[in-house]
Parts: structure tokens; C-alpha cells; sequence
């Protein structure tokens, strides 16, 4: 569970995508953003998140809406899934975790009757005033961009 909620303040972030670009939550001030965080690159639920994002890209960038990935994964690794699903958006690497702490996403998970820390599949919807409008925690991976597309048309 995430410590911030619908209503607060975005956190500042800046990091490097899989092209080696700095992007800030200042450049998407003004636009809707989803900003959602994956556990690692290349494993089948991420896959299939990323790929229902990149499958309804235009439709999301229609509603005006931009999408950021991050994980703890480098920029190579970052690099390597980016080219090998055609991923038209930016993910960024945040290896000191940084980001993911700020937004609350590092927490107990459970796997196979294993218990350990990663981080928490999460997505936020930031509004054009940088503002938390929406936090989605159950991600349906192969649905995520209906998932952000109906809860921001429920607003």
C-alpha cells in the first residue's frame, strides 16, 4: 500500500529512461499522467502490463494521457525490454530506488509461499496540476490501459 493518496502532491522525480534521457514530473505538467511501477523487466507479468500499455498507446495519448514506467532495473535492462516489446514510452531506471520510495512502492510481497521485499505493482494518476488524482494497486496486468482509461473516465 502506497502512503500517499488521491489529493496529495505528486512527488518531484528525475531519471534516466532506456535512452539514457532525464525526464521530470515538471515536462508533464499540464498533461495527464500515469506513472506506474513494475517490479522487474523481462518477466511475464511486466511484459504483459507493458504490452497492453504499448497495444493502446494512441488511445491513451488521445485522451491525453502519458505514460512512465519505472523499476529498479538500469537503463540497459530497461533498454533491452523497451526494444524487445516496441515500448513507446519512456521507463525509467531508478536502481537506488529513489523514486519507488517516495512513492510509498517498496513493500512485503508474497510469491509461492515466499515471503520478500520488492516493489509493490502500483500506478498513480497524476493530473495536469501534478496532483494525485487516482491510485491503482490491483493491476490487472494484460488490462492495465483499460484500467487507467476507465478510472480516469469515472472522474
Amino acid at each position: 500500500m502506497s502512503k500517499l493518496k488521491p489529493g496529495d502532491k505528486a512527488p518531484a522525480f528525475m531519471a534516466k529512461d532506456q535512452n539514457g534521457e532525464i525526464h521530470t514530473l515538471k515536462e508533464f505538467k499540464g498533461k495527464k499522467l500515469a506513472l506506474y511501477f513494475y517490479p522487474r523487466d523481462l518477466t511475464p507479468g511486466c511484459t504483459a502490463e507493458a504490452c497492453s500499455l504499448r497495444d493502446n498507446f494512441s488511445l491513451l495519448k488521445r485522451k491525453g494521457i502519458a505514460i512512465v514506467g519505472v523499476s529498479a532495473d538500469d537503463e540497459k535492462s530497461h533498454r533491452r525490454f523497451s526494444e524487445k516489446n516496441h515500448l513507446p514510452f519512456p521507463l525509467l531506471a531508478d536502481p537506488e530506488r529513489e523514486i519507488v520510495n517516495d512513492y510509498g512502492v517498496w513493500g512485503l510481497k508474497k510469491f509461492m509461499g515466499r515471503e520478500f521485499m520488492g516493489i509493490l505493482r502500483t500506478t498513480f494518476l497524476i493530473n495536469e496540476k501534478g496532483v494525485v488524482e487516482h491510485i491503482i494497486e490491483k493491476v490487472v496486468t494484460k488490462d492495465h490501459a483499460r484500467q487507467i482509461l476507465d478510472t480516469w473516465n469515472d472522474k
